[in-house]
């Protein structure tokens, strides 16, 4: 009879931390040794440029508005510039006596963007606030009832940026999903009407777009109308983006299994019933990413409005320097400045993009 003996294991290793901030180090920063490697050249690089980088902008920086004390500084940063200019760089050539009222509009207009992203204000009164706060907007910046009227092609900075950046969105999100849906419809005159008018955008850049809404549409106007330069240029911007905009929500359609579009007929479902609650939900939520992408390449793509003499954040920057010779040299702050501004915006979205991806996602946890 055979006798068993016990013999004990030898102690295994501790578990490796998979939370906190050591966790979250080693799982992203050193993993394996091709993820070390990279770590280590890309914090060699940065610990050998930004210590530069800090001392040109903040030990070495000259922060006061005096362009003659900025010439004799040739290593760091002269912020006076933005000091100096801010107003002309934030409200373009707006009057300078009444830029109280394009502060007052985009801070109306920021509110409102913010309460819209968040879920406590999704209200049917939401919608009621919109148009508020756009006929605020419009009342403040081109006066009327008691202020002085101001020309629209003086608007600029900041307020022009947000002004065409929200509803071009607003706009082309629809139209975008109207000609998604036509791409894929089985009449053939819809689908290729869609087809063409998203070859036709696809195949030429914005900058000629905006030419076309503001130079050469006007030509084809009867004698005497005119149409305002702004909604000439919203006009191109939104139809440019519903094009772009309209592709990826047709690649969320065509995700979508067969099998649930018959489900849904044999239900008694209507196409648009099976559209606005079978397709459409899991589309766009499968393209959610791809759609935050798109508002914030249109939030950027603003900046091309400069070609048609509507001066935003980077045309009110030219504009503020190349009239003063003495600020002139000083650019690159400058566009640091409106680098901030920019980044600021399209990092907020990037955000709120994360955050509705894991609430629209929150079915598929297990």
């Amino acid at each position: 009879m055979s006798v068993r003996v016990f013999q004990s294991l030898p102690a295994r290793p501790a578990p490796v931390q998979q939370g906190g901030a050591i966790g979250w180090i080693r799982s992203n920063l050193f993993a394996d040794l091709r993820t070390t490697l990279s770590t280590l050249i890309i914090g060699g690089v940065l610990l050998w440029y930004l210590p530069m980088l800090f001392n040109w902008a903040v030990l070495s920086a000259y922060w006061l508005p005096d362009a003659q004390a900025c010439h004799p500084v040739e290593v760091g940063a002269c912020w006076g510039v933005v000091a100096e200019k801010y107003r002309l760089i934030i409200f373009g050539r707006y009057p300078f006596e009444e830029q109280w009222r394009p502060l007052v509009a985009t801070l109306l207009m920021m509110a409102l963007l913010i309460a819209s992203c968040s879920r406590a204000f999704w209200k049917p009164w939401l919608v009621l606030a919109w148009v508020l706060v756009l006929a605020a907007f419009f009342w403040l910046m081109l006066g009327g009832f008691g202020l002085s009227p101001v020309e629209t092609d003086r608007w600029g900075g900041l307020p022009l940026t947000l002004l065409l950046s929200t509803l071009s969105i607003a706009m082309a999100f629809p139209l975008a999903l109207l000609v998604a849906l036509g791409r894929r419809s089985e009449l053939p005159a819809i689908r290729t009407l869609c087809t063409l008018y998203v070859e036709l955008i696809r195949g030429v850049p914005l900058i000629s777009v905006l030419f076309m809404a503001s130079f050469m549409f006007p030509l084809f106007m009867p004698q005497g109308t005119k149409i305002d330069v702004l909604i000439r240029v919203l006009a191109g911007i939104t139809l440019f983006a519903a094009a772009y905009l309209a592709e990826v929500i047709r690649g969320g359609l065509q995700a979508i299994p067969k099998g649930q579009v018959e489900a849904a007929a044999s239900l008694g479902l209507s196409y648009w019933q099976t559209q606005r609650k079978v397709v459409l939900p899991q589309a766009l939520a499968m393209v959610v990413p791809g759609i935050m992408n798109n508002f914030i390449a249109i939030f950027k793509d603003t900046s091309l409005v400069t070609i048609v003499s509507l001066y935003e954040l980077t045309g009110a920057l030219g504009l503020a320097l190349n009239s003063d010779a003495d600020w002139r040299p000083y650019k690159i702050e400058g566009y640091v400045f409106i680098a901030l501004i920019y980044f600021a915006f399209c990092f907020a979205m990037s955000r709120y993009s994360l955050w509705v991806e894991a609430q629209v996602n929150k079915g598929k946890l297990r």
